[in-house]
């Protein structure tokens, strides 16, 4: 693939989504399929980045990024589907870590960003010479050109996102997640725009703790949402008591929040007007509304392609 030069492209979103992680990445997916591609701009997590074997991984601006370019591998969530794992292999055998799975063709966007970097190129201009690469439309901006990462407090010590999530298959006992770097960190004007700028700002169906709170951990960002003239939307990833996928019950719970659909309410109400929630957590609109947000009721379970444009379809009918 040939990673071109970013251009001095700007236009002002309609439609602004933050995101992390595979639940955002099918629901992206599906609201390229109702709306035009570049009417959408996507706000990426950047707090489980991380580096291995050297190089620089931004796994959530990738998952989105390979998504909206149908690349996606749909049965792991991550990376690039039929992909080759030789150089893993190969890494192992020379004694290196191998517990974080790079593979073969994912390894060229990593060596690509840390090329880039090292040359002075700002996270930004180098996620938006991938996406163009990758022939992705939307836009897709990283939260903040400055380093945060998320950490979780285990009884052994603080932890890296993707050591305790990947390395630890998130089996450990979680104390606190906290997010370093992000009171130091800014959010870049691309960011800040694309928020007010949009006629709607979704919240996707992410972990509220570690794909959506590095985003708003970093000083600018929540002031965005509170102040944007457009309607702030979220999808639940909670279903019951359980997330849908991952390790977000366990992690809401050790923030204080209640793992449910009204914990990821209480998580953003201080901006949020309308939770989309899944039928089975119906009963919660009432408690819902008390909390000044507009409860919307339907499957959010996207359980195929046709599941995942109903979704966003029914978040956007949401949005008048």
């Amino acid at each position: 693939m040939v990673f071109p030069q970013t251009s001095d492209r700007r236009r002002p979103p309609l439609i602004t989504a933050l995101a992390g992680g595979t639940g955002a990445a099918k629901f992206l997916r599906g609201l390229t399929r109702v709306i035009q591609p570049d009417e959408l701009t996507v706000i990426g997590n950047t707090g489980d980045d991380t580096r291995m074997w050297g190089l620089h991984v931004s796994p959530d601006l990738d998952t989105v990024t390979y998504a909206l370019a149908g690349l996606l591998d749909d049965t792991k969530g991550w990376g690039i589907r039929e992909e080759s794992f030789r150089c893993l292999g190969a890494m192992a055998a020379l004694g290196r870590e191998t517990w974080f799975n790079l593979g073969d063709r994912d390894l060229a966007t990593h060596l690509f960003r840390t090329e880039c970097l090292r040359a002075g190129q700002s996270l930004t201009e180098v996620t938006e010479r991938i996406r163009r690469a990758l022939g992705v439309r939307s836009e897709v901006l990283p939260a903040s050109d400055s380093p945060v990462r998320t950490r979780v407090l285990t009884p052994g010590g603080w932890l890296g996102f993707q050591e305790f999530f990947v390395r630890e298959k998130a089996q450990v006992e979680v104390l606190d997640v906290d997010y370093a770097g992000a009171e130091k960190a800014s959010p870049t004007p691309a960011v800040l725009n694309a928020i007010a700028a949009a006629t709607a700002v979704i919240i996707c169906p992410s972990n509220p703790i570690t794909s959506i709170g590095p985003i708003l951990a970093i000083p600018g960002i929540s002031e965005a949402l509170l102040s944007t003239p457009a309607r702030v939307l979220a999808v639940s990833p909670i279903v019951g008591s359980a997330p849908v996928s991952g390790p977000a019950g366990k992690l809401m719970a050790a923030k204080g929040l209640p793992v449910s659909a009204m914990g990821v309410g209480l998580a953003y109400r201080a901006w949020l007007d309308v939770l989309v929630l899944d039928c089975r957590d119906g009963g919660l609109a009432p408690d819902l509304t008390r909390l000044g947000i507009t409860p919307v009721i339907t499957d959010t379970i996207m359980a195929n392609r046709e599941a995942e444009v109903t979704l966003a379809r029914t978040v956007l009918e949401a949005r008048e």
